[in-house]
């Protein structure tokens, strides 16, 4: 096979993935709504169940309910029929996948679900399954054709079903205003987790570290000052108050009209208009107002009202970038 029949065959797959997709928007009906306000009630836990492909899809989704605010876990049907049936509580329901919506482990154990519990939900691709008729309510959920040039292996069916999963998810975090610092809570690890839950205030420099000068100092002094800090800028206070920011490119544009840097002060060359972040922002917000406005430090206001700056480059050194 050459590459370029491996490429459109890739292309191909791809298309016919996405017309899937595209067709979902038809099929999200009353039913779709019907068990989203359900589960946007409900007391207990969604468990989610499949078999197969669509298990592998159940326990995904399952995943990203149970991370965006709405409990759930998954639960195999044969596990489920040797004893993991005593997980489900009676303020719980279950959310069935199966594109067949017959599938046997699932049949086999329909009895023992709705003694468990009143609401049974299903999403498979054939409205009068046996799965089907047993959910208190059905969302069909139905592809063309698979991917798979025999159309036998699920690919456009288990696609449409992860699809609909996310935009229940994302439906649920709407109705619950699940906010990205409820997120925080649940994904404390990891890069995702460090953007999440580190403030400014964490990473921020403060106090004698911060190259800070008054106002009627000299340029030169002022050079002395960053030099010595090491940090690219210094802060100019008048009063304890910052009321300007001095930084490389105010030093070369000084140089560039030749003006005497040791009688000058610092205040004719500063940047009076400069942008400050609370130490209660987040330091991923503090990242993207630096690239928004092509800057390398913020000035940090703090409830002990100390100079204080965040730079680009802690952003970098601690991964929040």
């Amino acid at each position: 096979m050459s590459t370029n029949k491996f490429i459109n065959s890739a292309k191909k797959t791809i298309q016919i993935q996405a017309d899937s997709i595209a067709s979902l928007i038809n099929q999200v009906d009353k039913s779709f709504g019907e068990i989203g306000k359900k589960v946007s009630l409900l007391k207990g836990k969604l468990i989610v169940m499949g078999v197969g492909k669509s298990g592998h899809v159940g326990q995904k989704v399952s995943a990203t309910l149970a991370s965006t605010g709405t409990p759930s876990f998954f639960i195999h049907p044969t596990e489920a029929a040797h004893g993991d049936l005593g997980m489900i509580a009676k303020d719980d329901a279950v959310l069935i996948f199966s594109n067949s919506g017959e599938t046997k482990e699932v049949t086999e154990i329909l009895p023992a679900l709705k003694r468990m519990t009143s609401d049974i939900f299903s999403i498979t691709g054939n409205a009068n399954s046996s799965i089907a008729k047993a959910s208190s309510v059905h969302l069909k959920v139905q592809v063309e054709k698979e991917a798979c040039p025999h159309d036998l292996a699920p690919t456009s069916s288990t696609t449409a079903s992860m699809v609909i999963g996310d935009a229940l998810a994302i439906s649920l975090i709407e109705e619950k205003n699940f906010s990205s610092e409820d997120f925080a809570k649940s994904h404390p690890a990891g890069e995702l987790g460090k953007k999440l839950t580190t403030y400014v205030g964490d990473l921020a420099i403060s106090g004698n570290k911060v190259p800070c000068i008054e106002i009627d100092s000299s340029i030169k002094d002022t050079i002395i000052e960053i030099t010595s800090k090491k940090l690219g800028m210094a802060l100019v206070v008048n009063n304890k108050e910052v009321v300007g920011i001095f930084t490389d490119g105010d030093l070369r544009r000084a140089l560039n009209q030749e003006i005497d840097i040791e009688n000058n002060s610092v205040s004719s060359v500063m940047t009076k208009k400069f942008i400050s972040i609370s130490e209660n922002d987040l330091a991923i917000d503090a990242a993207k107002l630096m690239e928004k406005n092509k800057i390398f430090t913020l000035n940090v206001l703090n409830h002990k009202k100390q100079p204080s700056v965040i730079t680009m480059h802690q952003l970098l050194e601690f991964g929040i970038i």
